[in-house]
């Protein structure tokens, strides 16, 4: 029995502690030992803070001058110190030495068919010349020739016909002579009119034609040898492209220095490696200026408008910490989307000194001083209660217990915040009031 009452009245004095308890009576957070903290004057640096990456400000691109796609073969590794001349990059020039021979063999033929079309050419105007100034002249000579030929044998026989006419009427002559006579006059006459009418059909018709079909097959020659040439200049240019271009399938360093990828610097394009297929004025290696070496950071676009150029900087680095300044920030936002929060940032560039062990990639912290403020009064941002539709408030030990104040806020570094109206140096307010 003795054991079954101590149960029943560890069991009754459980009840009662978690009755005084949830009533609030035995709870340890009185006002008065809450945490607080004195209100005071100081001075307040707003600064913010953004991760970046270190970088070069100038960097050289080696870009690939090959046309078309090419396999690289060997690439120099990343971060190496190189000489000028030194090997960098090898691409695959089988493609090229290839068309240099495909290119080579329709050159040859091209420059052959334009040869054969430029003497087609001088040909066509030889004709043209010929024509002109001898087969034309003279066919109208020999029937001009021959028209005169003609003409004297009709006044012959029209003399003769005259004559025994005359000699008929005294008969001396036969009629049978005289028509015989009229009949050669007639055939004469006929040739005659013959030739006068081929003489004209030549110089109107025959020889116009010859001449239109001749300048008609000169200007062929000369558009078919203009093809020609074309064509064996194209072909030319191409072969020679591809002579030019097969040097460049082994890139080498344009300087001496530090040779990084282009991944190495957050470049969109994807690594370049052996196997890796390029494509012309794509950027393989960069050869960054060690001694113009800049951070970049996203600078939320709820405080861009308070960075100006020139404000100092301090760059945390993995070895150290060193004084930067801000040397440049983009007009053009970032795209946001879900691989930014959907934050809208700007690119803002801190320019840092140059130093030993400064490479492109190293990871950096900046903080950038955008506000210093004199001898203010500053509250905990924790001991802020901010509400919506009701100014900021605070709690405050008095004597008389906790009160709660309305609050007018300034300029704040997310550690204190100004209080322009509200509390006075010495009031004691609590940090993380309840709701």
């Amino acid at each position: 029995m003795t054991a079954r009452r101590l149960l029943i009245l560890c069991l009754l004095l459980a009840a009662v502690s978690s009755a005084v308890w949830a009533t609030g009576g035995l709870t340890s957070e009185k006002p008065d030992d809450r945490l607080t903290h004195v209100i005071t004057r100081g001075d307040l640096d707003v600064s913010i803070i953004e991760q970046g990456m270190l970088e070069s400000a100038e960097n050289t691109e080696i870009k690939c001058r090959v046309r078309g796609r090419n396999t690289v073969l060997w690439i120099v590794e990343s971060g190496s110190i190189v000489q000028k001349g030194d090997e960098l990059l090898r691409l695959d020039s089988s493609f090229i030495e290839e068309q240099i021979d495909e290119r080579s063999k329709f050159a040859h033929w091209s420059r052959s068919s334009a040869e054969r079309s430029a003497a087609n050419l001088a040909r066509a105007e030889l004709a043209v010349s010929e024509f002109e100034e001898g087969q034309a002249v003279s066919q109208q000579m020999e029937l001009e020739k021959q028209l005169v030929v003609a003409e004297a044998r009709l006044r012959n026989a029209q003399d003769r016909l005259g004559h025994t006419r005359v000699m008929a009427r005294s008969k001396y002559k036969s009629e049978l002579v005289v028509e015989e006579l009229q009949f050669a006059v007639d055939r004469e006459t006929r040739t005659v009119e013959l030739l006068q009418t081929q003489l004209d059909v030549l110089r109107k018709f025959t020889q116009k034609e010859a001449l239109q079909i001749l300048k008609g097959d000169l200007k062929a020659a000369k558009a078919n040898h203009q093809a020609n040439a074309e064509r064996a200049i194209a072909d030319a240019s191409r072969r020679d492209r591809a002579l030019e271009e097969l040097p460049y399938c082994v890139v080498k360093a344009p300087r001496s220095g530090l040779v990084i990828h282009p991944n190495a610097a957050q470049w969109e394009a994807g690594p370049i490696e052996e196997g890796t297929s390029v494509h012309k004025d794509q950027v393989l290696l960069l050869m960054p200026d060690l001694n113009q070496m800049q951070v970049k950071v996203g600078v939320h676009e709820a405080v861009v408008d308070r960075i100006k150029e020139g404000m100092s900087a301090r760059v945390t680095l993995p070895d150290g910490s060193t004084t930067g300044n801000v040397s440049k920030i983009s007009s053009v936002t970032r795209p946001a989307g879900w691989w930014t929060a959907n934050e809208v940032r700007y690119d803002t560039m801190v320019a840092v000194p140059p130093a030993e062990n400064l490479k492109p990639g190293m990871s950096a912290e900046v903080e950038i001083v955008i506000a210093q403020h004199a001898d203010v009064l500053t509250i905990p941002v924790a001991a802020i209660v901010e509400q919506k539709d009701s100014p900021p408030h605070c709690w405050v030990k008095t004597l008389e217990g906790i009160e709660k104040r309305e609050l007018t806020l300034g300029d704040s570094n997310n550690v204190h915040t100004i209080v322009e109206n509200g509390l006075q140096e010495g009031d004691e307010v609590l940090l993380n009031p309840p709701k």
